[in-house]
């Protein structure tokens, strides 16, 4: 797979630790930034990561911020992503098994490196489940998402 990955000024310390546990397990990895410490707006990693989502050019993507909040927040306004915000291996599978999320919001300030590497690699690895309710909640979603959709 090829794995869009962004951050921001209190993610780019997390993401330097994915990047190559994603690589580790035979994946693709596009960085789309940020690489210091210095203050940047996570709207604009977010909107890049997930372009490359919405386009095919990536397959999934994953935002990292201090609490995964903004970036998941920012994410879930650009039409045909479903982001979730995800903190633990219970949710990791079954964002993927019931909502089948295409992009994963972590918080570094809110886990540390081992339990990421984890929860990525879960996510990662979990198929969506194709179940009947599943996919009816997911048509609704996207029927919310088409209804306030601004048409030029």
């Amino acid at each position: 797979m090829k794995i869009a990955l962004g951050a921001d000024h209190a993610g780019y310390r997390l993401k330097d630790v994915i990047i190559p546990f994603i690589e580790s397990l035979g994946h693709q990895v596009i960085d789309y930034g940020c690489s210091c410490a210095d203050s940047v707006d996570y709207p604009d990693y977010a909107l890049q990561v997930c372009e490359q989502v919405v386009s095919g050019e990536a397959d999934k993507g994953i935002l990292i911020c201090g609490t995964g909040i903004g970036m998941s927040i920012a994410a879930n306004k650009v039409p045909g992503i479903r982001c979730a915000l995800v903190h633990d291996l219970f949710s990791a599978k079954a964002t993927r098994e019931h909502n089948d999320t295409n992009v994963l919001a972590l918080g570094e300030r809110v886990i540390g490196p081992g339990v990421a590497e984890e929860i990525v690699k879960i996510w990662l690895e979990t198929e969506f489940s194709q179940g009947v309710r599943h996919q009816n909640r997911i048509n609704k979603v996207q029927s919310i998402e088409d209804r306030f959709a601004i048409h030029p």
